[in-house]
């Protein structure tokens, strides 16, 4: 003869009896957050391995990461730091007159220019002639005269430009100039290139003209070919001879001339306003005036 167990609904009754006990005792004594978390520790293992699949396919889909995708990601990361340490620049060069230049022009100067991000693809072999060749051409809105800048300052101009590629003209040419002024006093001057990328020349100084070495040479604006602010060189060596009325001055390039794959191609407001610039990853935001350099 079995032994017959509780009747269903008196099980029924019994649960619920509990359930309002323990409701009771949680709302009212607080007697159950213990156990709920007693009971939460316990379960910890249960959802570490609930999502142990999903992790583990994502940590196996890493180690199977390509190569491409590894480039991708790192020239994008490149181009990025390129474009902030262009800003980073231009702000250095325009904080020291911008309390001078708010006042003389009476309104807010702009401080950044669009650009887009080109990649050197060739070098010209002519040891005479400065020249590189970028990846971007008529197609990105590239035109000739745009100023090409690296992550240091100044590098050059646009020569010529094809459908996909740019040919450039650096500032260390010796048929290049750029109308510069020096960031300390506002001096202005004229930067020649002579041939040689690590070294270039300011002429027509005068012997009682202020300047030093180590002083900034920041592009002037003056021209319409570069645009206004860019570190251009740094003020080198000095020489003064007796009855000359000019001085020597000798200014190294702030650009890396012979070591930079990454530059930056510079659009004039003018461009922005007919549609002739390409796409830029920094947006449409103008700056000062268009390019300042002649060649």
């Amino acid at each position: 003869m079995f032994v017959q167990g509780p009747v269903p609904g008196f099980r029924l009754l019994l649960v619920i009896v509990l359930s309002a006990i323990l409701i009771v005792a949680d709302v009212r004594f607080d007697q159950v957050t213990p156990v709920r978390s007693a009971i939460g520790t316990g379960l910890a293992p249960v959802h570490w391995l609930g999502n142990a699949p999903s992790e583990f396919g994502d940590w196996v889909a890493s180690l199977f990461t390509t190569r491409e995708d590894l480039q991708e990601e790192n020239e994008a990361l490149q181009a990025r730091l390129l474009i902030l340490e262009r800003r980073a620049l231009k702000y250095a060069a325009l904080a020291s007159e911008n309390n001078e230049l708010r006042k003389l022009m009476n309104s807010s100067e702009v401080l950044d220019d669009r650009v887009i991000v080109g990649e050197i693809v060739a070098v010209s072999p002519d040891p005479f002639s400065h020249e590189v060749v970028i990846n971007k051409g008529s197609r990105d809105g590239v035109v000739v005269g745009q100023a090409i800048l690296d992550a240091n300052g100044l590098m050059g101009q646009v020569q010529q430009a094809s459908s996909f590629t740019s040919r450039v003209l650096l500032v260390s040419d010796s048929s290049h100039a750029v109308p510069v002024e020096v960031v300390r006093n506002g001096l202005r001057a004229i930067l020649l290139g002579n041939g040689d990328t690590s070294a270039l020349e300011l002429v027509h100084v005068p012997d009682t003209a202020d300047i030093r070495e180590g002083d900034l040479l920041v592009s002037s604006g003056l021209g319409g070919r570069f645009p206004k602010g860019y570190p251009v060189a740094e003020v080198g060596q000095i020489t003064k001879e007796p009855g000359e009325p000019f001085v020597k001055i000798h200014a190294t390039p702030m650009a890396e001339l012979n070591r930079s794959r990454l530059v930056l191609v510079v659009f004039s407001p003018e461009q922005d306003t007919t549609g002739d610039a390409g796409s830029s990853p920094e947006g449409p935001n103008a700056g000062s005036s268009a390019q300042d350099g002649v060649r």
